[in-house]
């Protein structure tokens, strides 16, 4: 980015960033670069791309110009370093785990996640021998008595997915740093319209770019974005960025690459050997909708009050948890990291419990029954009978995914027809 993007607001960030006219044919847009590889000026140009001597394109699954532009926007609006796009929201935790963990080790993470999360950290890494500790949220102080010699980062949401709820960065990034590894930060449900977790301790932000940034509901994607703050040499715990690495005849990333060392590591180590590489169409998509990020952020927080504010008065709802609400336990927090609004996901409780939530999302009309946030459409999700049902019911209480909870992604609609989809849904 030039020294003028840098300076520029955010809403022209989310359109410039990263972008120029094409230099070959003057085209506004951002091509789409639909090809698998590139060709080298001559064999020691060939030599110093794969040696990491000089950075270019070599082959789509690491490197394409579209996706190129793509991480230098999102990178931008996070207040970044830099930015790896891959195929999906999974795809960049898994690319930031690769490089950061051993086996035997394992992640501090907080206990209300996203239900895949849960399950890809608790479940599917212990093939690797990687292991997680899920802690409250709401105490930093469980993530500092959590943090042993083995671990070697931990893990949470900005705004927790199912619930809304608002953690507390600075503080869980003080502990996290006090024991020696960074905080790793999924702002999906937040966006960097709504929350930069970089400029509260933050070492790493994830995202779901399948969600909110898209915000179309037509393309998956991931982004890691690295802060490059974080002293990846100050000790023995991460050697694969510290240490001499045998792909690149013992180069050392931490003395080559000073702070961007953990971000090229992603790239040349983690995307170049496990492979999740995001289409340069979806990232073409993706871009296109991250024009309009804060234009739909505003109408999502504007809605998702509205619809949140009428269900309060239900008699068959028993509760709302939004942090938009002056009345909701994080409504303080609400307010100190996402001072323009509290997003568009929350959840309620339906005094008929998990039968209700089931009858809820069949009638509903508007609202689409789906697993999926942060599209135009309003969404809807029974959490315990669908993405939390591998947990038993302690564990989805504890997830904030009980059986009484129903969780919305308000979109762009009139609200008045969102609560009157909601009301008829309800008499059934």
């Amino acid at each position: 980015m030039s020294d003028d993007q840098e300076n520029y607001g955010f809403e022209t960030q989310m359109i410039h960033a990263g972008a120029a006219p094409d230099p070959s044919t003057n085209a506004r847009a951002t091509p789409i670069y639909q090809t698998t590889s590139y060709v080298f000026n001559d064999p020691e140009h060939a030599a110093n791309l794969f040696a990491l001597n000089e950075f270019g394109n070599i082959y789509s699954r690491i490197q394409n110009p579209t996706n190129g532009v793509l991480e230098e926007r999102v990178a931008a609006l996070e207040g970044g370093a830099a930015g790896l796009a891959v195929a999906s929201g999974h795809a960049a935790q898994l690319i930031v785990f690769h490089t950061l963990m051993e086996p035997g080790c394992n992640i501090v993470a907080a206990r209300k996640l996203y239900g895949g999360s849960i399950n890809q950290l608790g479940q599917s890494f212990k093939k690797m021998d990687w292991h997680v500790k899920f802690v409250d949220q709401d105490n930093p102080a469980a993530f500092a008595e959590a943090i042993d010699e083995k671990t070697r980062c931990v893990f949470i949401e900005s705004l927790a997915n199912p619930g809304g709820v608002v953690t507390d960065i600075a503080a869980i990034a003080e502990a996290a740093h006090a024991g020696g590894v960074p905080l790793i930060v999924d702002n999906t449900m937040a966006t960097p319209y709504l929350c930069q977790p970089l400029k509260h301790g933050a070492d790493i932000v994830v995202h779901s770019l399948t969600k909110f940034l898209g915000g179309q509901g037509n393309s998956i994607g991931g982004m890691i974005v690295d802060g490059a703050g974080f002293d990846w040499a100050a000790s023995d715990k991460f050697p694969y960025l510290s240490k001499p690495n045998d792909s690149y005849h013992g180069k050392v990333f931490t003395e080559a690459f000073g702070p961007i060392a953990f971000i090229l590591a992603c790239r040349a180590l983690g995307l170049r050997d496990l492979g999740p590489a995001l289409s340069p169409m979806n990232a073409f998509l993706i871009l296109n909708g991250i024009e309009t990020l804060s234009l739909r952020m505003q109408r999502h927080c504007q809605n998702a009050m509205t619809v949140a504010q009428w269900l309060k008065g239900q008699g068959d709802v028993s509760w709302v948890s939004y942090a938009g609400l002056p009345d909701d336990a994080y409504h303080g927090l609400q307010q100190q990291y996402l001072p323009n609004g509290a997003g568009a996901v929350f959840t309620f409780g339906l005094t008929g419990g998990y039968d209700a939530g089931v009858s809820l999302v069949k009638n509903v009309k508007l609202f689409s029954h789906l697993a999926n946030i942060g599209d135009t459409r309003s969404l809807i999700i029974h959490p315990s009978s669908t993405t939390h049902s591998q947990l038993d019911e302690a564990a989805q209480i504890a997830a904030g995914a009980g059986p009484d909870v129903v969780r919305l992604s308000v979109g762009l609609e009139d609200p008045k027809d969102l609560i009157s989809d909601l009301s008829q849904a309800m008499r059934h």
